[in-house]
């Protein structure tokens, strides 16, 4: 059983403690309406309001040095196409922060639980995002990072030391075989996937992890209707239903984002996730 850690790797690593990144008040807030347990879509009534000005004055320091950290291991590895720091507050962590409050809003009206320790996994983690945000902003909850390639997972490794946080943990494979291990199958709370693939192949990577009565919820750009149809079947077959399509304003150059939440209804048959692969190469 995989303990909840922190590691510091001694890798030869730089960044300025003393940058202080200039936000733009551009992002914003959810209120999501009431949902039904029934597969309709919600629409969410939207505030401008910045998301990482809510942060304590420690929770925004943790913000700044994972993002030094990350601008500085960009230089030797490809963890994110942006290259300056503003932008990354605007697309990486306003858009991460932007889905707690549908996750809120979802678990206590569907799942019948609090949400002060919810047990989260980042499927296709990459550089952290959403997940190690999420860790920041709400510390009572418990991430599992998914992330297949080694050299990501030595940075989140790093960065989860930098930042002192306790409630997360790294786990290197590929979701397909995840979801077929006892230890993980079908034990989380909630499974968020931001920026890895189109609906139809998450559902496949993320819901067999999530718990009967748990959450999937995918952060999407604008305009996933199409996505979302196509992804229907293979949601239904996951045991899960569509809940509410979430639009979040945004007031950047980057447009409209969304959060796609579903509820899973029922056990995951046992032959799903397929094989390695096999879920981007034939969707249902």
């Amino acid at each position: 059983m995989l303990l909840y850690r922190t590691r510091i790797f001694n890798l030869p690593v730089s960044f300025s403690l003393g940058t202080f990144i200039k936000h733009l008040e551009r992002a914003t807030n959810l209120k999501p309406t009431v949902i039904t347990r029934r597969s309709t879509t919600t629409k969410c009534s939207i505030v401008n309001a910045s998301h990482f000005e809510t942060l304590n004055p420690l929770q925004q320091q943790q913000v700044h040095l994972y993002v030094d950290a990350l601008l500085d291991w960009n230089q030797k590895m490809n963890l994110t196409a942006v290259r300056d720091a503003n932008d990354v507050m605007d697309r990486h962590i306003e858009d991460s922060l932007a889905i707690i409050p549908p996750i809120r809003s979802s678990y206590v009206s569907n799942c019948e639980s609090t949400v002060e320790k919810l047990n989260l996994v980042d499927v296709g983690s990459g550089a952290g995002l959403p997940g190690l945000i999420l860790a920041i902003a709400c510390p009572d909850w418990k991430l599992t990072l998914l992330e297949s390639l080694n050299k990501r997972c030595v940075f989140l490794e790093h960065v989860i030391g930098l930042m002192g946080l306790s409630n997360v943990k790294v786990i290197r494979g590929r979701a397909e075989d995840v979801g077929q291990n006892l230890e993980f199958r079908e034990v989380y709370d909630v499974a968020v996937a931001r920026a890895v693939a189109e609906m139809r192949i998450l559902a496949e990577y993320c819901l067999p992890l999530v718990r009967v009565g748990g959450l999937f919820v995918a952060a999407k750009g604008h305009s996933p209707e199409e996505e979302v149809r196509r992804a229907d079947k293979a949601i239904r077959v996951m045991g899960a239903s569509l809940l509410q399509t979430c639009y979040v304003n945004s007031h950047s150059p980057y447009g409209q984002r969304t959060a796609i939440v579903c509820l899973k209804n029922g056990p995951t048959p046992k032959k799903y996730p397929r094989d390695p692969g096999t879920p981007a190469k034939s969707p249902l």
